[in-house]
């Protein structure tokens, strides 16, 4: 791949500063912007711990974040203070792991994901160079992972500043509270608001998010 290709892709993954945002939201969109200097600075931090990540997304699919906790406290405790690894999931048995409280079905989706590491069809260190949809379209491919999941892992873990989860309740519901909209908008009702955010719809998000929950987000 061309080093200039590379770069411009790696970019992608660049947090803007404070004025740069406030300088692209108070052209784009006023209501944003207004919201951005009430809320205070951006935190958001990079998780490149890529198979971690997902690991504990599907330890945490339908149950209380709570119990998640449990959980996946229970689920790293298994490694003896090792880092869970594709090879250490992928060699734990089923009985183990379904001992700290996991179902059958993440038990399989837990080892999906640790044999499409093993066998690169996802490649942590050529994920910063790949377009967010091939990325997307790579997680989903396993077993347990949805694109819910996989734009999470954009914003959170790889930091693409260009992501907007148009099927995020809380998105949406933030959305038709800040623009006063009689209902919750729909996909295409927030991509056309998403234009007006571009290349920035992750930061809008952001503070979108937290006029619901003050607490940040992590991921």
């Amino acid at each position: 791949m061309p080093a200039q290709t590379r770069s411009a892709r790696s970019r992608n993954h660049v947090i803007p500063t404070a004025r740069q945002i406030l300088k692209h939201f108070d052209r784009q969109d006023p209501v944003l912007a207004a919201t951005i200097r009430k809320i205070g600075p951006l935190r958001l931090r990079r998780n490149r711990n890529y198979f971690q990540v997902l690991c504990k997304a599907i330890v945490s699919q339908q149950i209380s974040t709570r119990v998640a906790e449990v959980i996946h406290g229970r689920f790293q405790a298994l490694f003896e203070g090792r880092t869970p690894t594709p090879g250490r999931v992928a060699a734990t048995p089923e009985a183990a792991l379904r001992g700290v409280g996991l179902s059958r079905q993440k038990v399989a989706y837990l080892h999906d994901l640790s044999a499409r590491f093993l066998d690169q069809t996802i490649r942590p260190h050529q994920l910063n160079y790949l377009d967010n949809e091939d990325i997307v379209q790579r997680l989903i491919a396993v077993h347990g992972i949805g694109r819910w999941t996989a734009e999470m892992f954009l914003i959170f873990s790889l930091n693409r500043m260009d992501v907007l989860p148009v099927g995020d309740l809380g998105l949406r519901a933030a959305v038709q509270a800040l623009y006063q909209l009689p209902g919750l908008p729909g996909a295409k009702q927030l991509r056309s608001l998403g234009e007006a955010w571009h290349p920035l719809e992750t930061v809008a998000t952001w503070y979108a998010w937290r006029t619901l929950d003050e607490q940040i987000i992590n991921y």
